[in-house]
């Protein structure tokens, strides 16, 4: 055997593992899943017999634009936000003293120690009407007795950019970890301002880590239904929401497979967008930046 076909193989070794865990738990529940939104609903609840293109163009309800639309409003919001925050506090981590920085990375990986779910009714019971919030705002009169915190987008927007906030922070903390900070140093030694050093020279310097921090926030967030479900009202309900009532109450299976995928189609454009953004970015040299 040549050199060349042993590496091939050898390649190939190593990479069947993983192949073989996207092709079963990924590539072959999805192509499932587009298989049941071709089926007709049995009225008694599961999946009849034949094949029928119904299913597809019920989506043209009107109701369901709507819904995707604010999917991805909240979603990109949430990660715009989320990445606001996430920088400035990996800049920190990645500059500040090594006890300080075990101290602020324990603070962020601590929410995990807790129920996802314990976190988002705890966040329910903050937002109530007769909440410790609702009642600060009461009375530094920056909200009246009247105000709904709760069951509106904006306690849906609050909640998710709180869940997805350690998802951002640390792969951008763990880019930051490895920037060279004198690169900043020398930009301000030839006269750029400290705002200017940070936005030309250091987030150009983690951007492998940036489009991985949204791509981890996008994407759950866009999948999210549970924080619409407890926090939001029927006008605050995401695709993810559609889904699981048509699965749980109506039980029409069909239906909730056509919109899952859609779901993923939502999904895997930005997945596909960010993907070649990145491959791009790493295939030609990056022209240099002129800081002052």
């Amino acid at each position: 055997m040549t050199p060349t076909r042993r590496r091939f193989w050898g390649e190939c070794s190593l990479t069947a593992p993983s192949m073989l865990w996207l092709l079963v738990f990924f590539l072959l529940p999805t192509l499932i899943i587009l298989a049941i939104a071709l089926k007709p609903a049995d009225p008694s609840g599961g999946i009849a017999d034949g094949w029928t293109w119904h299913t597809l163009f019920s989506l043209r309800n009107p109701n369901y634009p709507e819904i995707i639309f604010r999917t991805v409003w909240l979603s990109a919001v949430t990660t715009t936000i989320t990445l606001a925050v996430a920088i400035p506090i990996a800049y920190y981590i990645a500059r500040c003293k090594p006890w300080k920085r075990d101290l602020v990375l324990f603070l962020t990986i601590i929410p995990f120690w807790t129920s996802f779910l314990i976190r988002i009714f705890a966040w329910k019971a903050v937002l109530h009407p007769d909440g410790i919030l609702k009642s600060i705002l009461v009375f530094c009169h920056l909200a009246s007795p009247g105000t709904l915190l709760l069951y509106r987008p904006e306690a849906v927007l609050l909640v998710m950019v709180y869940t997805e906030l350690p998802f951002a922070i640390l792969p951008l903390y763990a880019a930051a970890e490895k920037f060279d900070f004198s690169l900043i140093e020398a930009a301000m030694d030839l006269g750029a301002g400290r705002l200017r050093a940070f936005f030309s020279v250091f987030i150009p310097g983690i951007y492998n880590g940036l489009l991985s921090a949204c791509l981890m926030v996008l994407i759950p967030s866009i999948g999210s239904y549970v924080i619409p479900d407890v926090v939001g009202g029927i006008g605050s309900q995401m695709i993810g929401n559609v889904i699981a009532q048509r699965t749980f109450v109506d039980r029409n299976l069909p239906a909730a497979s056509a919109l899952a995928a859609v779901l993923t189609l939502v999904m895997i454009i930005p997945l596909i967008y960010f993907l070649r953004i990145k491959k791009s970015a790493d295939s030609g040299p990056t022209p240099a930046k002129e800081v002052v």
